[in-house]
């Protein structure tokens, strides 16, 4: 198997032994040397290990026929963009499962006509970790409520509309909550 890890984790500005030590148990910078130069052979185990570590999905690791990379011509930062010491590629975005998109027909927030959004599905017990982020919280008859969530308790969430001059909206018993991970937008 062709993997990118190696780019992805350059990408990210991470070194062998940051992604060893943030891999779930943790390992060595040796480790993540040999699979990533292919020295020894990476399982769907380590791939999910990796990716859980560096932040993306396991398909962003792999290399697939028809699959085109997109180099990264230029690194941007307070200084201004200058080009990257070694040659890279940006991990094109793949959706995980458990996501749900939300496409922008009309201007609203920070969001513009035509952005999608791309939100992980969260289960009640998980709710806490989306607070004060963007949300999708399905509310009764097929409706949403989209904005940011800013109180939660056993049998509600509460979410700030993004809406100007509209107020809290909250929801009861909602069954999940879409937390937005990734905004895809046209220039």
């Amino acid at each position: 198997m062709i993997t990118a890890i190696r780019e992805v984790r350059r990408a990210k500005g991470m070194t062998l032994d940051d992604v060893g030590r943030a891999c779930v148990p943790p390992t060595t910078a040796q480790t993540i040397g040999r699979l990533e130069t292919g020295t020894r052979t990476v399982s769907v185990g380590w791939l999910n290990r990796i990716a859980d570590a560096l932040g993306v999905t396991a398909a962003d690791l792999v290399k697939l026929p028809g699959r085109a990379d997109l180099p990264v011509a230029a690194l941007l930062d307070a200084n201004g963009a200058h080009a990257p010491r070694r040659a890279t590629v940006a991990a094109p975005p793949q959706p995980a499962p458990g996501q749900v998109a939300v496409t922008v027909t009309g201007g609203i927030g920070d969001y513009r006509t035509g952005d999608e959004i791309w939100c992980e599905m969260l289960e009640p017990d998980a709710f806490a970790g989306a607070m004060n982020r963007d949300v999708l919280v399905p509310h009764a008859a097929g409706r949403f409520v989209f904005g940011r969530l800013i109180g939660l308790d056993d049998k509600s969430a509460t979410v700030a509309p993004l809406e100007r001059g509209a107020g809290p909206q909250t929801v009861a018993n909602p069954a999940w909550i879409a937390r937005a991970v990734r905004l895809l937008r046209v220039l």
